[in-house]
């Protein structure tokens, strides 16, 4: 399929993971969730990656967020490689990781790059949000580990914009202050912003974070 753009429905899909059959869209149900991909089993920055995704398992879970891996290998390589994980990072698999030898998601989800390589696929993140859209994607090279920090903060960001009508300025961390987004006027901004806000430009309101 053409590549998968922000706002897109991403693509559901049947796979074997480490935690059984899934139909992708079903386990997500009402969920935010994170897929991941990794080109093969026994890649060394990825093995860091995995261990390090399942340190920060209560983190996803207190937002609500599923995460899945993805690597094209077989299931019958992903027990020895999730020992390694575990040996390597001190971190059990927590989550489910699909084995994609066909490589029919890799197919749906654009991951095969013949830049990179003619069959593994390339190391992306997708953010889904309940809607099963698509509200992030990053694709990184094979030498540079992903850092989830910041798919933390863009998934703080994200579930503020729905849920409070705020964006994020530069670097913002949780706990700063955010942004009015310009399409809430200043009298709705009233109803949803009692305190008030500080106005730097007509376009540019800035207000102490909702919940913080």
């Amino acid at each position: 399929m053409a590549t998968l753009r922000l706002g897109d429905v991403v693509p559901d899909f049947e796979a074997v993971t480490t935690e059984g059959p899934i139909k992708f869209h079903e386990w997500l149900g009402d969920s935010w969730g994170i897929l991941f991909s990794h080109p093969k089993n026994f890649t060394p920055v990825c093995t860091t990656e995995l261990g390090q995704v399942a340190h920060l398992k209560g983190e996803f879970d207190k937002r609500g967020v599923k995460v899945i891996g993805l690597s094209v290998d077989t299931i019958e390589n992903h027990p020895a490689w999730v020992g390694d994980i575990k040996d390597a990072t001190g971190a059990s698999l927590n989550f489910p990781l699909i084995a994609d030898s066909d490589k029919k998601v890799s197919d749906l989800y654009d991951l095969i790059h013949p830049n990179a390589s003619d069959t593994a696929t390339v190391r992306s993140v997708f953010i889904i949000g309940p809607d099963k859209k698509l509200k992030l994607s990053l694709t990184y090279p094979a030498s540079t580990g992903r850092n989830f920090d910041e798919i933390l903060r863009v998934v703080d960001s994200l579930q503020l914009t729905a849920k409070h009508s705020v964006a994020t300025p530069v670097n913002w961390k949780h706990g700063e202050d955010v942004i009015i987004v310009p399409s809430i006027s200043d009298d709705a901004a009233k109803e949803k912003f009692p305190e008030g806000w500080k106005t730097v430009k007509p376009y540019l309101r800035v207000v102490r974070q909702p919940g913080a």
